[in-house]
């Protein structure tokens, strides 16, 4: 045991309970808390995962209240793209930078294989975006915009066989990134005997392939009751509605059919007011916590890891983080003059290489130069021997021309003798 931890050890063991004589006033801290967060106002962001027609966006503006006015997704998009979209809702004093992402395009595509991938990559990059943050020398953490997913909502086509591999894959994918909630969209659709057999495969299906969806926390003795009954209730088979109807004296959210209406707020037609209870008015705050504390610190874990960076050394020691920091950095600058002296060898070479090759180069021009100049002189002293005998021929030529033009005129004065 570190010498720290024994010190910290005795601490905890001299601490004494000591009655106070008066109030002091500590005991405001927690309206100090509850004061200072609803000043700052609570982020939200909400991940919606599900096949195009689920009803994810009329879910989400039943959820609250209100419409979000979002555009319908064509069902031709050749891969999944997630769309986000923030809004600034207040209740009363209370103000929430809610986040509703969407994924365009899910399980649309004829090959599914990578369809999980663009969400996997998502969820990452508003980790990675954090870790950035925190790892800045000038933080700004409490003003910085939160985009990490703190509950997804994966919605179930109602078809009553079961889970499709894409959701097992996905879930299973996802599980220790975020937060999951299984939820059977359009649950009127499927009759009540149906619904439970169809709850009670899913819930075999997600056991058997090791598929850890989100629990509502029990160790909270305020809300231990209800969390422990709705635990029961997962997946919740849930009907989004923003239409009212007028059902006796009341006007209610509801779909109507043919054969008659479902109430959206009615327990006994759909699970809507369990995971409204259980997502906003209940559990909200755990899933934030549940967020930092378990998926975004195995994130950043892992993301230190590969950097380098560990808690103890070889000798399972503990090692600060500027230690480590040091030792990387001295590596580094290590590895930095090793390349450093690497390419400066490797220039020398390519230059003494260059350098032979350019005498070489040097070597054949001079012999080509050489050859030349002999090819010159000899074509020169062809051409003088050419010059000479042509000379010597005009010579012969001239004496000859000379010699006829003589002998012709000698025989024309004999000509002219006689007669």
């Amino acid at each position: 045991m570190a010498a720290a931890d024994v010190e910290i050890s005795k601490t905890d063991q001299s601490l004494r309970s000591m009655k106070l004589s008066g109030h002091v006033g500590f005991d405001s801290l927690p309206n100090q808390l509850v004061n200072k967060s609803v000043q700052n106002g609570f982020v939200f962001n909400i991940m919606c995962i599900g096949e195009t027609g689920l009803g994810k966006s009329t879910l989400m503006d039943t959820l609250f209240n209100t419409s979000f006015e979002s555009q319908p997704s064509p069902h031709t998009l050749p891969n999944v793209k997630l769309k986000s979209h923030t809004y600034q809702l207040q209740e009363k004093s209370v103000r929430l930078k809610l986040t509703i992402c969407d994924t365009v395009g899910y399980g649309d595509q004829i090959n599914k294989d990578d369809s999980f991938k663009a969400v996997v990559d998502y969820i990452d990059s508003q980790f990675e975006s954090y870790l950035q943050e925190e790892l800045k020398i000038k933080r700004s953490l409490s003003t910085c915009h939160d985009s990490r997913i703190h509950i997804c909502l994966y919605f179930i086509c109602p078809t009553g066989h079961g889970l499709k591999s894409l959701d097992l894959v996905c879930m299973k994918k996802l599980d220790t990134k975020v937060n999951i909630i299984p939820i059977i969209a359009k649950a009127d659709t499927i009759s009540k005997t149906e619904l439970q057999r169809f709850k009670a495969k899913i819930n075999q299906e997600l056991s058997t392939n090791g598929v850890q969806i989100y629990q509502f926390p029990t160790d909270d003795e305020t809300v231990a009751e209800v969390n422990v009954s709705m635990n029961t209730h997962v997946p919740f088979a849930v009907v989004g509605s923003t239409e009212f109807v007028r059902i006796g004296n009341k006007t209610v959210r509801a779909r109507q059919y043919p054969w008659g209406t479902v109430q959206v707020d009615n327990e006994t037609h759909c699970d809507f007011v369990k995971l409204r209870e259980m997502l906003i008015r209940t559990n909200m705050e755990d899933m934030r916590e549940k967020t930092h504390t378990k998926h975004y610190e195995l994130y950043r874990q892992k993301r230190l890891e590969q950097m380098g960076f560990s808690d103890v050394d070889r000798d399972n020691k503990p090692v600060s983080f500027q230690q480590t920091f040091e030792a990387k950095r001295s590596n580094h600058m290590a590895e930095l003059q090793g390349k450093e002296d690497e390419m400066r060898q490797m220039f020398v070479l390519r230059v003494k290489e260059k350098e032979a090759e350019l005498k070489e180069n040097e070597k054949e021009l001079h012999a080509k130069f050489d050859k030349l100049k002999k090819d010159h002189a000899e074509d020169k002293r062809k051409l003088e021997e050419s010059r000479k005998k042509l000379e010597e021929d005009f010579v012969e030529f001239s004496r000859r021309k000379a010699q006829m033009t003589a002998s012709h005129h000698t025989l024309t004065l004999g000509k002219k003798n006689k007669k």
